[in-house]
C-alpha cells in the first residue's frame, strides 16, 4: 500500500466504521481490508484516536502544535540566558573592533 495521511477527522470516522462493522459481526482482518490500512495503521490509530470526537481531535492536534512551538521558544530563550550569562561573567569574547589580519601575516 502507498503511503497517505490521513486528517485526524477522517481516522475517527475510520474508526467508527470499522467498530459498526466489528458490531456487525466482521472479523478485524476484515474490517482493516475494507478500511483500507494496514494492521499496524489500525491499531496504532485505535491507541492514538480511540475514544475521541473528530473536535477532541482537532484540540488534541492543536495543543499537540502549541507544545512543540512553545518548547521551541523554551529552547531559544534558554540559549539566549546562556549567552547572557557567560556575557556577564566576562567569558565572552567579541571579535576586536578594527583588527585586520592580511595574508601576509601567516608566513610557513
Amino acid at each position: 500500500m502507498g503511503t497517505k495521511r490521513h486528517k485526524p477527522e477522517d481516522v475517527v470516522a475510520k474508526l467508527r466504521q470499522a467498530d459498526v462493522l466489528i458490531a456487525q459481526g466482521q472479523s478485524v482482518a476484515d474490517v482493516i481490508r475494507a478500511l483500507g490500512v494496514t494492521e499496524v495503521t489500525y491499531y496504532r490509530w485505535r491507541k492514538e484516536f480511540g475514544g475521541l470526537k473528530a473536535d477532541q481531535v482537532r484540540r488534541m492536534k492543536d495543543l499537540e502544535i502549541e507544545n512543540q512551538r512553545l518548547r521551541k521558544a523554551i529552547a531559544d530563550l534558554t540559549l539566549d540566558k546562556l549567552i547572557l550569562q557567560q556575557a556577564a561573567r566576562g567569558n565572552f569574547r567579541a571579535p576586536r573592533a578594527g583588527v585586520h589580519v592580511s595574508s601576509t601575516s601567516f608566513r610557513r
